[in-house]
């Protein structure tokens, strides 16, 4: 009878850390968008269906545990929202495949995309040839966004979280200057920035209170 009674508790207390999870750090890792995300939820479930059957782990252990994962992924959701370099170690950054109708052969080869890859995402987009590919770019997810010619460029953000798309600044003709330029005008600093997007021509600010 207690080594039900253990079970049950484990289960209880599995179930409120995912609900205090899913609380403390949104509801993103339900539909994982980045690495971080999925490594987070294997992880847990890992946790949680590997302890919550042995009876050797006692139930602080497996308490303590849940407690600790919590501890490490919320802080390494915090510097990768905080800091650039830890944002572009852990979830990457959008890489362009196809340029102008031009297959980057590199860049596919450097993300372990073969040719097979590329054209099977396209064919799923309903493409059949890469000359018709304005851009066709991996995003961190592994999700192919394209661009076709004739369609007007994505609306694309250009800062996140108060850092710079460089990619994006590349695929709409512009650099760093004229990006600062256009915030001067607003009479806004970068870091002051959730995200901006380009829109139509014109750059939307979303800003921080």
């Amino acid at each position: 009878m207690k080594e039900y009674l253990d079970i049950g508790i484990k289960l209880a207390i599995g179930i409120i850390t995912l609900i205090f999870q899913m609380n403390l750090l949104g509801k993103a890792n339900l539909a994982p968008t980045s690495p971080l995300d999925q490594l987070q939820n294997f992880v847990l479930g890992g946790i949680i269906g590997g302890m919550i059957y042995n009876a050797q782990i006692s139930i602080l252990q497996y308490f303590l545990v849940l407690v600790m994962w919590t501890f490490l992924v919320t802080l390494f959701k915090y510097l990768k929202e905080n800091v650039a370099i830890v944002k572009k170690m852990i979830d990457g950054y959008p890489t362009t495949l196809i340029k102008n109708g031009k297959v980057l052969v590199d860049e596919c080869s450097k993300k372990g995309i073969s040719a097979n890859d590329l054209m099977f995402k396209l064919r799923q987009a309903n493409v059949y040839e890469t000359r018709s590919v304005k851009r066709a770019i991996q995003e961190q997810n592994g999700q192919l966004t394209i661009i076709l010619y004739g369609e007007e460029n994505v609306k694309y953000p250009i800062i996140t979280n108060g850092y710079i798309n460089q990619e994006v600044l590349e695929m709409i003709e512009r650099d760093e200057s004229w990006l600062f330029n256009e915030l001067n005008k607003q009479g806004v600093e970068i870091q002051n920035v959730y995200l901006g997007e380009w829109i139509n021509g014109e750059l939307i600010l979303s800003l921080y209170d």
